[in-house]
Parts: structure tokens; C-alpha cells; sequence
């Protein structure tokens, strides 16, 4: 056993990507104390400010995605990839790590490739239902590849495929006996209905116009409404709405303590980010999924199918949901049986300990190259 095997994690771009990656980290750490864990991410992405904040040294590579709708933007993209895979082997070569991780985003394909070229073992996890071009491509020399939904033979070789789900954050999903904190935190009671809105850190258009236009219709039923607009939306938002909002209305940029949130709600509305629906079915809550458009492949569509075909989770389009967004929301609250229903199974989507479970797939990797 190597009591102190030198790691790289690459990839980032979104908190889709950075938190499974952390989660990953802190779980190696746990594991075997006396790892050295060094991260790589893309330029000018979040992970080069999230990740020193989590206690991990970073190492950035100039490399973006494809610019959709844009031709002049993409004439330099060669370019950086070749200059991105040569900074990634220089990476290896100083660094010299025993394996390597990719978590998706833009840096993970280089430093992959780099460590392939190297003779490094790598493992991959794929945290969507639908695998990406660049994942795919790189699964061919992956030792391990760690998923999170059933089928993911369309995409991987079946012999390197473990399922084990996707980290989360341990606090996050931590919520039993929050209620009556959550309701003081949000300035809420206890006792009534409250749905959560979440689009995210950055926020949901479509999430933000659908409860907006139909606030009059949540005010009249007596349900209480957290909703997180989102850094794009909040004073817009928060300017037309005015001062004077209903006392079951709470109207929030961020949701710095998301365990409350989801402790607070009956009723969880939400995109469908491979995360999110991670931290979703551990906490064991009805959830009316919207999936953005806005993604490749539509893989926040094919993560939601996922839990309906399961009825795990009830999907709306983004098309529709201005229209029937709340007004599903609503008939849902009403039927207690499905909700019960609803909450149960998607309890049986659960997969604990993934932060644990690939941290010791890494490591075994880690042990059999020394």
C-alpha cells in the first residue's frame, strides 16, 4: 500500500463539477491521511476560487468549450487544446502523480489525455445519465469509470463501470430534526406548506418568470414560497416586486444554508443537475423537476426520466412551465398519497457514501502502480 500517493483531480467549470470533486478530495484525505491531492481546472472558471477555499492546491489550464452560435469565437479553440494538453503534461512531469480523476468540465479532457500519454491510470466519473463526447472518448483507456444511473453501457465499456452515485456535501443533505430551525432561519411557520425554488447559484429564468407570474395564485392558497432567484435575476426581481412582499413570500439572492432550505420545504421545484438530483433523493422529498434546455446533449432531461420512469419525480418542460409550473406545484400539495408516494421512491434512488466508494476505487488504482 502507498501510504502517500501524490493524486490529480481535474475538471470544474460549474458547482456541478467542483462539489463532487471536493467531496471526493476530503474522502481521500479521510482515507488515507498522508495523500498529496493537486487540482486542475480551467482559467478564469470558479474552481480556480472554489477550490483554494476548500484547502486544495489548484493549477489552472487555458482551455474552454465550444461557443455555440458563434464561429469567430471557436477559430482559437485548436489552439488552446494543443497549448492546454502540452501545459497538462508539464503538469504530470513536475507533479509525477500515481493517478489521475476527471470529474467532466473543461479541463478534464486534457489533463486525462496527458495522463494517458503518460501511462497514468485515470478514472472517470460521469455524473449525468448521458455521457458526454469528451467522456466517452476517454473511457477507452479508463481503468474505472463511476456513475451514477443504470445503462451507462450505451456510452462505457461494461468492464470498468461501477455504480456508485454522485458526492455530495454531507451538510447539505443533513436535514432530520431542522424543521422549526429552518422556519426561524427563513422567518417562516413550521406548520404551513412551503415549496423551495432553486435554480441554482446563478438561477433559473424560466423558475424565476414561472413563480412570478403566478404569485397571486401561492399567496391564495396559504403556501409559503423560499425562493432563490439566482445572482442574474435578484434585482430585477426583487425591483418589480417591490418592499411590501406577503409574509409567506422570502425572495433570496443565495441559499447559504441549503440544509434549511430543503428541511424547510414540503415540496422541492428544481433543474435537474446530476448534483442536485444527488443531494434530491438522499433527502427524501417530493420534487417537480424542470430541466434546462440550455445544456449539452439535454442531459438534465435524460438525469429527470431517470427518477419519472422510477415516479420519483414529476418532470415539466421548460416550454410549459411558465403555464402549469405552479399549478401543478399546487395540485401536488393537495394529494397527499402521491407526495408519499413520490418521496418514497425517490428514498429508494438514494446512493450513500459515493465520496467514499470512488476515493477507494482512486486509491486502489493509486496502490497498483507502485
Amino acid at each position: 500500500m502507498n501510504n502517500s500517493p501524490k493524486i490529480i483531480i481535474s475538471g470544474g467549470g460549474t458547482g456541478g463539477h467542483i462539489f463532487p470533486a471536493v467531496a471526493i478530495a476530503n474522502a481521500l484525505r479521510r482515507l488515507r491521511p498522508g495523500c498529496e491531492i493537486l487540482f486542475v481546472g480551467a482559467n478564469g472558471r470558479m474552481e480556480m476560487e472554489k477550490v483554494p477555499a476548500a484547502g486544495y492546491q489548484i493549477r489552472g489550464l487555458n482551455i474552454s468549450g465550444i461557443q455555440r452560435g458563434s464561429i469567430l469565437k471557436n477559430l482559437g479553440l485548436p489552439f488552446k487544446i494543443i497549448k492546454s494538453l502540452f501545459d497538462a503534461l508539464q503538469i504530470i512531469r513536475e507533479f509525477r502523480p500515481d493517478v489521475a480523476v476527471g470529474v467532466g468540465g473543461y479541463a478534464s479532457g486534457p489533463l486525462l489525455y496527458a495522463a494517458s500519454l503518460r501511462k497514468i491510470p485515470y478514472l472517470i466519473q460521469e455524473q449525468n445519465s448521458y455521457a458526454g463526447v469528451t467522456n466517452k472518448w476517454l473511457s477507452r483507456k479508463a481503468r474505472k469509470i463511476c456513475v451514477a444511473f443504470d445503462g451507462m453501457e450505451q456510452f462505457f465499456p461494461a468492464d470498468v463501470i461501477l455504480k456508485t452515485g454522485n458526492p455530495v456535501r454531507k451538510d447539505v443533505v443533513e436535514i432530520t430534526g431542522k424543521r422549526l430551525q429552518a422556519a426561524a432561519a427563513f422567518g417562516i411557520q413550521a406548520h404551513k406548506k412551503t415549496i423551495l425554488v432553486t435554480g441554482g447559484s446563478l438561477g433559473a429564468g424560466t423558475l424565476n418568470r414561472s413563480v412570478e407570474k403566478h404569485l397571486d395564485e401561492l399567496i391564495a392558497a396559504d403556501v409559503q414560497v423560499i425562493w432563490q432567484t439566482g445572482r442574474f435575476y435578484y434585482k430585477g426581481i426583487t425591483e418589480r416586486l417591490g418592499t411590501s412582499l406577503h409574509g409567506n413570500i422570502r425572495v433570496l439572492e443565495f441559499l447559504n444554508h441549503m440544509d434549511l432550505a430543503y428541511a424547510a420545504a414540503d415540496l422541492i421545484i428544481s433543474r435537474a443537475g446530476a448534483g442536485t438530483i444527488a443531494e434530491l433523493c438522499l433527502i427524501e422529498k417530493p420534487v417537480i423537476l424542470v430541466p434546462s434546455p440550455n445544456v449539452a446533449e439535454d442531459h438534465q432531461t435524460k438525469n429527470a426520466m431517470a427518477l419519472v420512469k422510477n415516479r420519483a419525480a414529476v418532470l415539466i418542460n421548460d416550454r410549459s412551465a411558465e403555464d402549469t409550473l405552479v399549478k401543478e406545484a399546487l395540485r401536488l400539495l393537495e394529494n397527499a398519497e402521491l407526495v408519499r408516494e413520490l418521496s418514497q421512491n425517490i428514498g429508494k434512488m438514494a446512493l450513500h457514501n459515493a465520496d467514499t466508494v470512488i476515493a477507494t476505487e482512486v486509491l486502489k488504482l493509486a496502490d497498483l502502480k507502485n
